[in-house]
């Protein structure tokens, strides 16, 4: 079944033909009521009408979500259409001091279109509140539009003085509406009428060309020919020029609404917070500067119910919903139902489609991807159930059963009980990416840490003349305000200093020794660990222990009815713990995978591998609750198949433990859950196959020493849910074997997160909210000696709500006893420190209101939202701080970005560096952390890099053999000293963090192909590339060369080329074959170069070198006769 079927039957329907000729031959003004029109449908009857009735069309849907699940669906239903969103201005309602950029350019291109003579029929999506607002009226846009076309005369200090009228700010680049930035001939304009940004290239006062650009990527997309600059649609003109959105429309507009009472007391709602929100504002503060429409009172500003009232009794009207707003409204019936809730019910699926297709129904699936498709089918054909559902490639929102036209529409998300998501433009990408680039850049006054110098203040750049070259350093201040310069081709030795949240490290003294000792020490250690990882990697894979079958039938229907769609990473993970677990080597994999991202899936899959061969299974938890919590997940899973399940915790009798203990014995039982107990003396296995150990670092040494002797000769399968650092998992290929779940589930729900000042008024809403849903509430409060005050307050506001205290301070077993009965339902709110179990999953607790925000790292922040928003319900985060003028500007960029990051596995973990710091240490060993603050991570962990990579080049040599020689990297750094020109150019990039990300991004680089993209970005973005730009990238070619000839230093200065192989005689090089076709190359060029040897260094000296790119050529070709490349 394709979409435009579906759509024809819907315009061929009696129904809708009437509908269509009421619209067509009614009086404006005349109203009709659309009823039991549920789920997607309305979106086919919207399209089908709009296909034969030409003109605008205007929808309002009852809120922002509506809307934007109805925009999503016509997207999909007319995908050729161009269909545009009419938002409010505002975050939240009435909310007139909060606006949205990117709502606002939505806004303006709506408006801008919808006026436009060109288009002669468009559809619009909207919602209540965002009719408040009015908008410019068509005459004064068209006053204050500009249009500039490729191939005209351009004056920038015109446009510079129009852009600074209009209000734009100027930034060195663009990343959202209402910026500009001019670098040379490139002017790059965010202009309210676009979607996305655009940049103009002049060339002598001309305009060469017009390219559209992504504001996350800064790169160009495609050229145009002409574009248009509109101002600020709602903050930049008078009340006069403004009028309301149904004086702006076409008289050939029609307008669907849903409830058409519910909208007008949502005006009246938004009125009514506008008015309050404007009386509480200080008019007297920074923030109102330049923004002269928050001034006018709300009742000037904006309109009201009756108005807008008057405004839809002189239209073409047609209403849907459940209720009916005039009793003079002709009603259609259309007699459509919603999807029935399976509740994932395979049962009640089959007995409902089965009385359909026997009544006639065209029975149709709509899904996002072929696969979801396959996979409800696969399902329906083990059950063997009889029915064929015709597929729809559509990822609609709710599906439906038209009675009238025997059509059945059911989608597989709500079948398995998933949230489904919007995924609509959306304008808050690229203020997330510039949130991730302000957290990543360096500021002067930052701490830095150098490998060879220890830790300093970066100072910023800056440009020094060597032997009549310019180039340009980095500039570190150390103690007693000593200075070092450091070459940008030494950007690799320097990282930005990331420690523990808010912690100052000590600035370390130029020429001094402790900076050295602390380096040697915690490379002593760091060898340590390495080396025990390594050994143990080793000692395991000789080994032998069980391997298991390969999977049974059984082992496929298990993970046929698992519910969700594996995420790309859960089944890469699946097949490599099932792929150990085969294997004759006892496993020791560690599982790392952030909160409900499906780790416990794959564990249980695992554990049903062991128990098909009689194998019994051990899963170690630290904690009595996550005890009886995993007893009920895999009880769950487990239910369909033969498997006996037990737990064991201290609330569990002394006769229960003993009864399940004597069954242990005697194999009566396949998998056990527990404490640290469950690896006791007092407990005896038949037959231990698999052992799964939930956040192993949370365990006492004792039981950690255990652990190891068991792991020796039984499969063990460690889950964490600490993020690995990508970096960390790359370092430790080979000697540690590591899954890491990046990918967050399917249509995860974001949990919605606000920053307000403290305010008894919203934490009662919140709190009352989520009860009156019936859930449970967190309440983090991590001062102990006022804690009882806020229980005292939260009383007082609250009389009949049931609250619990947990903290640090209390006996052990108390707080657990808390914990437990919050998770039975027995208080409504738990208040408590940020001690909240991070593995305790509660479904039922929803909402959590986080005080003194502030006061949080980024990284605690992440961790405590993570503990909502676990089940299909909505989930909500409150983070309450003093006033925002009062924080620090750290502080409240930690709170701008949690909030714009309200989506889980939305990559922002790069900014968490502090959490890089706990996961490393978790895997590590917890002195690590210690180290790791003393060096910054990215120190520490260069420095764990070397170590490992040392050790395989000469103690487990011949177990990395093969990876060393495949690699072709025999030294780990190639050191460029030169006096030739290299740095980018002030005149070329004038903002020294860009320059400084430049150098970073070039140094970061791999191959020719990042290469060649470099220099495709830096052209588009700044213009023709100079000369000293190129040759910064054959330094970076340079040194490429040089780690894959074993050299260590290259030397480029007064027109000679000084090189100096590996100092390790004991080096795998010099017993390589490259090194002896290295020697042949250079006697077959006596002229051109010479070998020199000294004490400890091998030297190649290479004359007649005049250039950075010549040095690169002459090396460049030496490698491909030495590796046979071309």
């Amino acid at each position: 079944m394709q979409r435009e079927e579906l759509i024809q039957q819907y315009q061929q329907s009696s129904m809708l033909q009437d509908v269509v000729s009421h619209l067509t031959e009614g009086d404006k003004g005349s109203a009709i009521h659309l009823n039991d029109v549920h789920g997607s449908s309305l979106a086919f009857i919207i399209a089908a009408s709009y296909q034969v009735h030409k003109g605008n069309h205007i929808v309002l849907c009852r809120d922002r979500e509506e809307a934007a699940f109805l925009m999503q669906d016509l997207q999909f239903v007319l995908p050729k259409k161009e269909i545009y969103s009419f938002p409010s201005s505002f975050k939240q309602l009435g909310q007139i001091h909060q606006s949205d950029s990117g709502n606002i350019q939505m806004r303006t291109e709506a408006i801008t279109q919808l006026t436009s003579n060109a288009i002669q029929s468009m559809l619009i999506v909207s919602y209540p509140d965002a009719l408040l607002e009015r908008v410019v009226k068509k005459s004064v846009l068209k006053e204050t539009r500009l249009d500039i076309e490729v191939g005209e005369t351009f004056d920038i200090d015109f446009m510079l003085e129009l852009l600074i009228t209009y209000n734009f700010e100027r930034v060195n680049f663009v990343y959202e509406p209402g910026q500009f930035s001019i670098r040379g001939d490139i002017i790059d304009i965010y202009s309210f009428a676009n979607a996305n940004p655009y940049r103009i290239e002049v060339f002598d006062n001309e305009v060469e060309s017009i390219r559209l650009f992504d504001p996350v990527s800064q790169r160009s997309e495609k050229k145009v020919l002409r574009v248009s600059i509109l101002p600020n649609g709602q903050q930049n003109f008078t009340v006069e020029e403004q009028v309301s959105l149904f004086q702006a429309i076409p008289s050939n507009t029609t307008c669907w609404i849903n409830d058409v009472a519910m909208c007008l007391e949502t005006v009246d709602e938004g009125m009514a917070k506008a008015i309050a929100c404007y009386e509480k504002l200080d008019f007297d503060e920074e923030d109102f500067d330049g923004e002269d429409s928050i001034r006018v009172h709300p009742e000037k500003r904006f309109e009201t119910s009756p108005r807008i009232k008057g405004y839809l009794e002189d239209i073409h009207l047609v209403e849907w919903g459940n209720k009916i707003y005039s009793k003079a409204m002709e009603v259609f019936d259309f007699g459509i139902d919603p999807q029935p809730v399976f509740n994932r019910n395979v049962e009640l699926l089959v007995e409902d489609l089965q009385a359909k297709k026997e009544a006639g129904y065209e029975l149709i699936l709509a899904t996002e991807h072929a696969k979801h498709y396959n996979r409800v089918q696969g399902i329906l054909q083990d059950v063997e159930a009889n029915i064929t559902m015709h597929p729809l490639n559509l990822d609609l929102h709710g599906g439906f059963v038209d009675n009238q036209n025997k059509i059945l529409v059911y989608t597989d998300h709500q079948i398995f009980s998933r949230y489904h998501k919007a995924n609509i433009r959306k304008n808050r990408s690229s203020s997330r990416a510039q949130l991730m680039k302000t957290l990543k850049e360096w500021k002067p006054g930052d701490y830095v840490v150098h490998i060879d110098h220890g830790i300093g203040v970066y100072s910023g750049l800056e440009k020094l003349d060597i032997a009549g070259r310019v180039q340009e350093s980095i500039r570190i201040i150390y103690q007693n305000n000593d200075l070092l310069y450091v070459s940008i081709n030494a950007l690799h030795k320097i990282s930005k200093y990331s420690g523990k949240d808010g912690k100052k490290p000590k600035i370390h003294r130029l020429g001094s020794d402790a900076w050295a000792k602390t380096k040697t020490k915690t490379k002593k250690k760091i060898k340590q660990v390495a080396y025990d990882l390594i050994k143990l990697y080793a000692r395991r894979k000789t080994q032998k222990g069980f391997a298991f079958s390969p999977d049974t039938y059984l082992q496929h229907e298990l993970e046929a009815s698992f519910f969700y769609q594996d995420t790309p990473d859960q089944e890469k993970t699946s097949l490599e713990v099932k792929k150990d677990m085969e294997s004759d080597v006892p496993m020791d994999r560690l599982l790392c995978g952030d909160v409900g991202f499906g780790k416990t899936e794959v564990a249980i899959r695992a554990a049903f591998k062991a128990v098909t061969d009689n194998k019994q299974v051990a899963i170690l938890v630290p904690t009595t609750i996550l005890a009886a919590q995993h007893h009920k997940t895999l009880s769950d899973r487990l239910r369909d198949f033969p498997v006996t399940i037990e737990y064991v915790n201290r609330f569990r009798s002394a006769a229960e433990k003993k009864a399940i203990y004597e069954k242990l014995a005697q194999g009566k039982i396949d998998i056990c859950i527990g404490t640290h107990s469950l690896v006791g003396k007092a407990v005896q296995w038949k037959d231990l196959g698999l052992l799964i150990v939930d956040e192993e670092q949370k365990f006492g040494v004792g039981v950690k020493e255990k652990l190891k002797t068991i792991k020796l000769n039984v499969d063990t399968l460690t889950l964490t849910a600490t993020p690995i650092p990508r970096t960390l998992q790359f370092s430790l290929m080979g000697a540690r074997d590591l899954s890491v779940i990046r990918t967050p589930p399917e249509n995860r729900q974001p949990v919605h997160t606000e920053v307000h000042t403290f305010s008894t008024e919203v934490i009662a809403d919140a709190i009352q909210f989520e009860l009156y849903r019936g859930g449970q509430v967190f309440f983090v409060h991590n001062r102990i000696k006022d804690i009882e005050e806020i229980k005292q307050m939260l009383e007082r506001m609250l009389s009949n709500v049931r609250i619990a205290v947990g903290h640090g301070q209390m006996e052990g077993q108390a707080l657990e006893r808390v914990m437990v009965d919050f998770v039975d339902g027995q208080y409504d709110v738990l208040l408590s420190t940020n001690i909240i179990e991070t593995g305790l999953d509660i479904p039922n607790a929803n909402t959590i209101i986080i005080n003194g925000a502030h006061m949080f790292g980024l990284s605690d922040l992440h961790q405590l939202r993570g503990r909502v928003g676990r089940s299909s319900r909505k989930a909500y985060c409150y983070l309450f701080t003093p006033p925002i003028s009062t924080l620090s500007q750290d502080a409240r960029l930690r709170l701008k970005t949690i909030e714009e990051f309200a989506d889980i596995g939305s990559g922002f973990n790069i900014a968490m560096r502090d959490l890089d710091i706990r996961g490393a240490g978790n895997l590590l060993g917890g002195e690590q952390s210690g180290f790791m603050n003393d060096l910054g991570f990215q120190t520490y962990h260069k420095i764990l890099d070397e170590t490992i990579q040392e050790l395989k080049a000469t103690e487990f040599v011949e177990l990395y053999k093969a990876e060393i020689a495949e690699k072709r990297e025999y030294v780990r750094d190639c050191q460029i000293d030169t006096d030739l020109p290299m740095h980018i150019p002030n005149d070329y990039v004038n903002s020294v963090p860009e320059r400084l990300a430049l150098y970073t991004s070039l140094n970061a680089l791999k191959d020719n192909k990042g290469l060649q993209a470099f220099l495709e970005d830096v052209q588009d973005r700044f213009g023709k590339v100079p000369e000293e730009v190129k040759e910064l990238c054959n330094a970076i070619r340079l040194k490429w060369v040089g780690k894959t000839l074993a050299l260590e230093r290259i030397i480029a200065k007064k027109g000679k080329l000084t090189c100096y192989f590996t100092s390790n005689q004991k080096a795998m090089f010099y017993a390589s074959d490259a090194f002896g076709k290295v020697m042949a190359y250079v006697n077959s060029n006596p002229t051109a170069m010479r070998l020199k040897q000294t004490e400890k260094h091998l030297i190649l000296i290479v004359d007649q070198v005049s250039t950075v790119e010549d040095a690169y050529q002459k090396l460049r070709s030496m490698e491909a006769y030495v590796y046979g490349d071309t």
